[in-house]
């Protein structure tokens, strides 16, 4: 028989109503409280930063490549896509996908209603599967380099159909500037959302083929690559090695420097998550080192008695350090169960709105990052019962005379 084990459980098993019982429910609680809110923190957190991350990867993408120009408007100096850069992308180490684009400013006007638009020209190496969760409504444009002069497709945001009342399916004209304006009939086939301002007023999507007839460009011609990388923690060691890969006559731009703003508001995120682990933690371990004390307290002339028939320190130690594992033991069962069960909720119902124009999203998003569950679960033991272990040498201190002696 494993004694400390078996006295523990006599601990554990006070009568319902008792003060033990109720001070033993106290540190359940507040361990599952405590680790319901982290994992529904994280979850949030992390939806928060993959969701904005993905929507500016629409149109920004990790890494973006181009010639080196001091001009500063949309005017793109045209990149050949026989670099080695481009040929030989899957060879590069942390490179996951490479796809070539161009830009041109235009005006996109209706009979009542106009709005300046940058035309992203696309090919058939683009990745249209980032625009799962952000088209609203119609289908993406079909594009490539075998349509001809360019296919008149094209894809707006939402922002851009409400400002000039139009639909899927409707006709506009979109005017390049130059000597003299051009214009293409365009046909609206489909409709996105990021909820990113400055991206929702500009972007609309089209045809990469048309961009390069406009310009009189090869169809070898280009205006940048955007990179995508295996492992964004990475970028910077991807980006490193990509410059190495370069034409010296050719730029990178990382997209944490294009967005500082976003990012640096999700760096800050982070710290107040550190801030809000830091709080929790302290609280849950005053709470557990509170309510051992508690049980010590009431326990005394047993600890007494103990001692009197000789057990060790050690022994009677481990007896309340199995008692307060027992209370992290429901704490965490509890916890796991509140916690996984309100973020199930939220990201299968949706049932906490947000307001997109701040958020950039319409709900609080939820992201399962199992190891960082399992990691809470782990950390909230180890120094839960680091605390306890801590907490249980007063025992030491207490005398067999004065604890048998002891009055409650």
């Amino acid at each position: 028989m494993n004694v400390p084990i078996f006295l523990a459980r006599k601990v554990r098993n006070a009568p319902e109503g008792s003060f033990s019982a109720t001070v033993t429910r106290v540190g359940v609680v507040s361990i599952a409280l405590g680790l319901s809110i982290l994992i529904v923190a994280f979850a949030v957190l992390f939806g928060f930063k993959n969701n904005i991350q993905q929507k500016i990867f629409l149109f920004g993408a990790h890494l973006q490549a181009g010639k080196f120009t001091n001009n500063n408007s949309y005017m793109e100096t045209p990149l050949s896509l026989n670099t080695q850069l481009y040929r030989d992308s899957t060879n590069i180490p942390g490179v996951k996908h490479i796809q070539a684009v161009a830009l041109k400013a235009g005006i996109l006007k209706t009979s009542e209603e106009l709005t300046g638009v940058i035309l992203k020209g696309v090919g058939k190496d683009y990745d249209w599967n980032l625009f799962q969760g952000s088209l609203v409504a119609g289908t993406v444009p079909t594009v490539g380099a075998d349509t001809g002069n360019g296919s008149t497709q094209l894809m707006i945001s939402q922002y851009m159909a409400n400002q000039l009342k139009v639909k899927v399916g409707e006709t506009i004209p979109l005017y390049f500037l130059g000597n003299p304006p051009r214009a293409r009939k365009m046909t609206v086939v489909g409709i996105y959302e990021t909820g990113l301002e400055e991206v929702d007023k500009t972007i609309a999507l089209g045809d990469i083929r048309l961009i390069q007839r406009l310009n009189k460009w090869g169809i070898d011609s280009v205006g940048s690559y955007e990179i995508f990388v295996n492992d964004f923690k990475r970028l910077n060691q991807t980006a490193n090695t990509i410059f190495d890969v370069m034409a010296p006559d050719m730029r990178l731009t990382r997209v944490t420097d294009q967005y500082r703003p976003l990012f640096d508001w999700m760096v800050l995120l982070d710290r107040n998550m550190v801030i809000l682990l830091a709080l929790i933690t302290f609280v849950a371990s005053f709470n557990m080192v509170s309510v051992l004390l508690v049980l010590m307290m009431e326990r005394t002339p047993m600890i007494g008695l103990l001692k009197a028939l000789g057990s060790q320190d050690p022994l009677i130690r481990r007896m309340f350090l199995f008692v307060g594992l027992n209370m992290v033991g429901w704490g965490l069962l509890i916890g796991n169960v509140v916690g996984l069960g309100l973020c199930f909720i939220q990201d299968r119902f949706k049932l906490i709105p947000l307001d997109p124009k701040n958020y950039f999203m319409n709900y609080v998003p939820i992201v399962w990052d199992w190891p960082t569950i399992l990691a809470l679960n782990g950390a909230a033991v180890v120094l839960i019962a680091l605390v306890l272990w801590l907490s249980t040498f007063i025992i030491s201190r207490i005398q067999p005379v004065k604890a048998l002696s002891f009055k409650k």
